[in-house]
């Protein structure tokens, strides 16, 4: 008997904080009857009741409905930052090239320079 109590006792508390943390996870203005703050404190203060009103009367229906459209979680699920990141490797990669060419042009003026400076005709 004493199992069996203290199993029902187990059930009871899981099915309270269930209702609680789905009343917290809930967006308020989908929220049934009463507001979200209300339906807390009645599931706090009136604890098997208020769960089983909650389940019954406050909770979102699960029905079909607009819906906010998905957000990425990661930063490597968003197309916009992979975007982003595409274009910055593009532009550093035409700046490293930019810059071989600059010290590519500057090799051969120094060259052309050196040839000048020694006597010997440039071309």
């Amino acid at each position: 008997m004493p199992r069996l109590v203290l199993f029902g006792v187990i059930i009871v508390a899981a099915v309270i904080i269930y209702a609680a943390i789905d009343c917290i996870m809930s967006r308020a203005h989908e929220v049934r009857s009463i507001s979200k703050v209300s339906w807390l404190f009645t599931i706090v203060l009136i604890p098997v009741l208020g769960a089983v009103l909650w389940f019954l009367f406050g909770r979102p229906s699960g029905g079909p409905g607009p819906r906010e459209p998905r957000r990425p979680s990661a930063p490597d699920d968003d197309p916009e930052f992979l975007r982003n990141l595409e274009i910055r490797r593009r532009q550093a990669q035409k700046e490293a090239e930019l810059r071989a060419h600059e010290a590519e042009l500057r090799a051969k003026e120094e060259r052309r320079d050196k040839q000048n400076d020694d006597g010997k005709p440039g071309s």
